[in-house]
């Protein structure tokens, strides 16, 4: 779908995807919020596709609830859980809408600012992204960790983000399309759209802080997300021990003349078995490390060798009153 700055796009159908992992707690205001939200849009017809991935607690018994009282819930229950990008491409993949919008089930991104989105959307702004200008229930040494791995990313790839900018948002149907193409099972949503291209903009809001339940990523998880995505997008890491190769190989070069001209020209003799042990223990931790990284990157060829599902679906609920079966 295109247009010109001139001429506005028409909305036929709103798909909004909300992945979901443990938010029993939850789940009912943000249905209530998102429905109470798009109900009051004058002529919006929209759908609410739920993901939920995984969850140990009663959630899904709660989507299905949701999904026989109101039609327009559909409901997409993994066979486990296969992560937050993965749901998000499973609520993608079953969406048919003329535009998509993606929130968290968390209320933290409040669903009453889509309709708000949609408005950037009909004037032809491809992927309208949310845009934090305040983070409640965040602390300090997230928001700069969050704001330090911005600034490494850009530095190290090619695709440049935005600081305080998450998955909120609404994209175009083109958009969604060109995404669901991309097929790599290492995926990491915030790159691969910026990745995309198209016309995208800026929506700034204030974030609210969790309302009920604890979040999904630690630390520990949110490492292991920084890692991932500096892998799919950079190969600054193989090209930074291919550096270091030629710096130490210079140094020991410089070491070597070093020791025939002590040798030939005068009566010392270099010494010091403390030294070339820190040296061995030295080149051998370099070693390692690079050898970790281009595991890191050989491990990845290797998933996607494999060509394993993305995700898999255990249970679709509300897809046959859409598609009239």
């Amino acid at each position: 779908m295109s247009t010109s700055p001139d001429e506005a796009r028409n909305l036929t159908l709103l798909s909004v995807v909300v992945p979901c992992l443990d938010e029993e707690q939850v789940i009912r205001e943000t249905n209530r919020r998102l429905v109470s939200a798009l109900g009051a849009t004058p002529g919006l017809d929209f759908e609410i596709i739920y993901v939920d991935d995984g969850s140990q607690d009663s959630t899904l018994d709660i989507l299905r609830e949701l999904q026989q009282v109101d039609q327009r819930v559909r409901v997409v229950s993994l066979s486990r859980n296969f992560g937050q990008f993965a749901a998000y491409t499973a609520g993608m993949q079953h969406a048919v809408g003329d535009a998509v919008a993606l929130i968290d089930a968390d209320l933290q991104d409040p669903p009453e600012l889509i309709p708000e989105m949609l408005e950037l959307w009909r004037q032809g702004v491809d992927i309208v992204r949310g845009f934090r200008t305040r983070r409640s229930g965040e602390s300090r040494v997230k928001i700069w960790c969050s704001r330090t791995f911005t600034r490494l990313f850009n530095n190290l790839s090619g695709v440049q983000l935005m600081n305080d900018v998450g998955e909120f948002g609404v994209m175009d149907r083109a958009v969604v399309d060109a995404f669901l193409d991309m097929p790599e099972n290492q995926r990491y949503l915030r790159g691969m759209v910026s990745w995309l291209g198209f016309r995208q903009e800026t929506f700034p809001f204030n974030r609210d802080a969790r309302s009920a339940g604890q979040t999904k990523y630690s630390y520990k998880k949110l490492i292991k997300l920084a890692i991932n995505a500096i892998l799919s997008f950079s190969i600054a890491p193989l090209r930074i021990i291919t550096w270091i190769g030629f710096l130490l190989s210079g140094l020991a070069f410089l070491g070597i003349v070093y020791c025939i001209v002590i040798r030939l020209f005068t009566d010392a003799w270099v010494s010091g078995w403390a030294m070339l042990s820190i040296t061995v223990l030295t080149l051998g931790g370099l070693q390692l490390i690079s050898l970790g990284i281009i595991g890191e990157y050989l491990g990845r060829i290797y998933n996607e060798a494999k060509r394993r599902p993305l995700y898999l679906v255990r249970e679709r609920l509300g897809f046959s009153e859409r598609d009239g079966e």
